[in-house]
């Protein structure tokens, strides 16, 4: 009796199929890096979307999704002779045992806090070693992929200017800073230059996700847990238009102002 081969090597030999110039799939075979990357990013997104949503049904499939990307890019790379698969679990497998001295080695941590302390001085000497193996010497933000949300971008740059002493001391400075960027926002828009007015947008939201890291959360989650609230509330407004045999559309913004209030009422109660 021939057994079945384990899944992720026939996930493997299903993508070198796909990826087969002369019998694989045309769209499959035409992708390179740059054209799957956007692709790689969307199905992180909905892993994470199904865990907000807490389905574990969708969770297994999406991240069945962005294994499917791992093993794509993988394969891409074997062909082009640079490194397969198994290389790529090698290495973070290494990287795993090499960031957890506590588990795989004699290192002693005593809580979680510790850990995160000695897994980023871990990584900061793995940075340094590439460095000292690079002809430049890059500064403090090097290295913050360009490719990641701009939010998040924006509170990884500040912190790590915050390891070299370049942070507000507190909290309290950086809303001073908020209020301030506000007040330059709201007179670039009352100047009408539309140019000036984007930059200071662009300085506001930045200074946000820095009041992120300074609260210690994700400013990406944080967002999308207020994508999720207007979402609910806004389907409160339709629900109870269509009760009224009305829509949004025939409503006034008072209407529905009264109805907004009325979700987070509800929301309160």
């Amino acid at each position: 009796m021939t057994q079945a081969p384990h899944p992720l090597f026939r996930l493997i030999e299903i993508m070198a199929r796909l990826r087969d110039p002369e019998h694989g799939c045309p769209w499959d075979i035409q992708q390179t890096f740059s054209t799957i990357a956007p692709y790689t990013i969307e199905e992180a997104y909905e892993v994470a979307d199904a865990i907000e949503r807490g389905d574990m049904a969708e969770l297994k499939e999406e991240l069945g999704d962005l294994l499917l990307q791992v093993v794509y890019h993988a394969r891409m790379a074997e062909e082009a002779g640079s490194f397969a698969f198994s290389d790529v679990a090698e290495a973070i497998s290494d990287k795993m045992i090499r960031r957890h001295p506590h588990v795989f080695g004699a290192e002693e941590v005593k809580d979680a806090e510790g850990q995160s302390a000695r897994w980023e001085a871990i990584k900061a000497s793995e940075r340094a070693a590439k460095i000292q193996d690079s002809a430049e010497k890059p500064g403090a933000l090097h290295g913050v992929p360009v490719g990641l949300p701009a939010l998040t971008r924006a509170a990884k740059l500040t912190h790590r200017a915050a390891r070299v002493g370049f942070d507000w001391p507190s909290t309290r400075e950086v809303m001073d800073k908020l209020r301030e960027e506000v007040g330059e926002l709201e007179a670039e828009i009352a100047s009408g230059d539309v140019e000036k007015a984007r930059a200071e947008l662009g300085d506001l939201m930045f200074v946000c996700a820095n009041l992120a890291r300074k609260l210690e959360v994700e400013p990406e989650a944080v967002l999308r847990a207020a994508n999720a609230k207007f979402e609910r509330r806004f389907a409160h407004i339709e629900r109870r238009l269509a009760e009224q045999g009305s829509s949004p559309e025939a409503s006034t913004l008072e209407e529905m102002d009264a109805l907004w209030d009325e979700a987070k009422a509800g929301e309160r109660a």
